[in-house]
């Protein structure tokens, strides 16, 4: 065992920098999770969509809907059969988001994926399962619906709860939560005082 450790364990002369690399690195990476609202994604909070601003159009038209009043947004989006799995998928899904939209690669209309569609058919026949049996839905898969045998939900239900137009300006003047600024109070308010300064140093040459 101690072979093992002291074979990752860096060279004597190197130990001071590699401490300083390691509080570098760790110092960013909380920055990062400060900066991108990351703690947040951990709740159930649907605001917590419109930290990426190309969502905004989604959140918007869910609040207008009727599932608004008795549905967020991850009991639609995300497994519900186990805690393990929720939050795996919402790691998972989290890192494409960040990755697409840190990248602005997202498209002018989104469209959702196979595991994603999978997980929401399974979470409207969760909530639905008394409709369902009556329309002979239950059951119905993303994979049995690729070999014709049966529908999905919003097959026939294309409406809800996003509406049928499905685009990044769909919903151009929506009202929506806004974001904090990731700028940190005491910073934001030196900034402001310096700013203040200098215009009152302008001001005061000018009337001279």
């Amino acid at each position: 065992m101690k072979k093992i450790i002291s074979y990752f364990l860096p060279p004597r002369k190197w130990v001071p920098f590699v401490i300083v690399a390691t509080g570098i690195g760790m110092g960013l990476f909380a920055y990062l999770l400060y900066v991108s609202n990351a703690v947040s994604y951990l709740s159930d909070e649907p605001k917590t969509c419109v930290n990426c601003h190309v969502m905004a159009p989604f959140y918007a038209t869910w609040q207008h809907s009727s599932h608004a009043r008795v549905t967020n947004c991850n009991d639609c989006h995300v497994p519900h059969n186990n805690p393990f799995n929720k939050y795996f998928f919402k790691a998972k899904d989290g890192i494409y988001h960040a990755t697409v939209f840190t990248w602005r690669a997202e498209p002018q209309v989104i469209q959702i994926k196979e595991a994603g569609t999978d997980v929401v058919q399974k979470n409207c026949q969760r909530c639905h399962s008394d409709l369902n049996s009556n329309v002979s839905t239950t059951g119905v898969t993303l994979e049995s619906k690729k070999h014709g045998e049966g529908k999905l939900c919003w097959d026939c239900h294309r409406e809800v709860p996003h509406g049928r137009v499905n685009s990044l300006s769909s919903a151009p003047n929506a009202r929506i939560p806004n974001l904090d600024s990731p700028v940190p109070e005491w910073l934001r308010k030196q900034t402001d005082s310096t700013e203040n300064a200098k215009k009152n140093t302008i001001n005061a040459v000018d009337k001279n």
